[in-house]
């Protein structure tokens, strides 16, 4: 009896259950020890100022590695989302500030704008751009984020008592009314934004990130994705819609990257486009790959340790870069080699095995 118990307990555990649920665990622990720590004085100022980005960086990693990992497309896309996101959701924060009072509905309202403008932006870019293959899928997606950050920085908004005024040329071509009010002032950008953005969301905000992306990933259209990754021939000839599949997991990808810039324009006062270059979609690239393409644990743990570490090492500033480049090569070497990864596993799998015999001896 002891032992169909057992049975049906890993049948009910499955692997991928269980992957997940420790990825959510270890998000919680961080939470609450840097909880802890930050409530006890513990932490720095410029770890505290930290959290919010850790937070941002780890969602943008985690939605790129569908694209990258789970569809098999180089996308390097990701800043023009996260652009789109940060600045539709910093205008309807702006805007709806006197009307809606609330931050509690005002700040999920501005997420979920940000995530959904992004996302049409995906499925409008993903039409065209997802017939391409490889190096020209990259080139494109990266025109488009620098195209979209171009763009808000050349765009004057503004409103008055005659409706909204919109300009690519000049803030004096606006016409403002002496009481008007401006949005976007061109390459200064948008000021005055509401700092909404806490730790606290961005953790819940991540553990959404997560839930949605293990839920993808292990459904049914997740393993349709996968199938045509791996073989797009073998998976249209069992009747697979690929343009379909290739759309889902773009757009997804896209909400979450808008959904991350929503979090990080409300952590600044000011937010200006120069930040979305082409240099982030890089760096956010650089997490999925160092992580582990595929291994959504593997981004987010990436995220946090390469943004912590150039900070954490400012106090040997001469060396500060030597060290970070040794660490990106020892993760390469680490999350790319298969010698390497069959050691850890064969290693992890004894020590597993020396584990579980100390607890039968213990039972005896």
């Amino acid at each position: 009896m002891k032992k169909e118990g057992a049975s049906a307990k890993t049948k009910f555990f499955k692997p991928q259950t269980r992957k997940s649920f420790i990825t959510y665990a270890m998000v919680i622990v961080a939470f609450v020890v840097m909880q802890i720590l930050s409530s006890g004085g513990y932490i720095s100022s410029m770890l505290t100022g930290l959290l919010v980005p850790l937070c941002v960086y780890s969602i943008l990693a985690v939605s790129l590695n569908l694209t990258v990992g789970i569809l098999g497309e180089l996308s390097l896309g990701q800043a023009g989302f996260m652009c789109v996101g940060a600045y539709t959701s910093a205008i309807f924060s702006i805007v709806t500030s006197e009307t809606i009072e609330n931050v509690w509905i005002r700040f999920p309202l501005a997420i979920l704008i940000g995530g959904i403008i992004a996302a049409v932006f995906g499925i409008l870019i993903g039409i065209p751009v997802l017939r391409l293959k490889g190096d020209y899928l990259a080139i494109v997606t990266l025109a488009f984020g620098e195209i979209i950050k171009n763009v808000f920085a050349a765009l004057y908004l503004g409103y008055d008592s005659k409706g909204v005024h919109v300009s690519l040329k000049s803030l004096s071509n606006l016409n403002l009314e002496p009481d008007g009010k401006l949005i976007l002032n061109g390459p200064q950008g948008i000021s005055g934004t509401p700092n909404d953005s806490t730790f606290i969301i961005g953790a819940v905000m991540l553990l959404i990130t997560l839930i949605i992306a293990y839920n993808f990933v292990y459904s049914r259209t997740g393993r349709a994705v996968m199938a045509i990754r791996d073989n797009v021939i073998a998976a249209e000839s069992v009747g697979l819609n690929i343009t379909k599949y290739k759309l889902v997991t773009f757009a997804l990808t896209a909400f979450l990257a808008g959904c991350a810039g929503a979090l990080y324009s409300h952590n600044f006062y000011t937010l200006q486009a120069s930040k979305f270059d082409y240099n982030l979609s890089i760096l956010i690239l650089v997490f999925v790959v160092l992580g582990g393409i595929g291994s959504i644990r593997g981004s987010v743990i990436a995220a946090i340790v390469l943004v912590l570490l150039p900070e954490m090492l400012r106090s040997i500033n001469s060396y500060r870069m030597l060290i970070y480049s040794i660490v990106l090569i020892v993760m390469m070497i680490i999350t790319s080699n298969e010698k390497t990864k069959t050691f850890i596993s064969a290693n992890t799998a004894k020590f597993k095995a020396l584990f579980k015999r100390e607890k039968v001896k213990e039972a005896e």
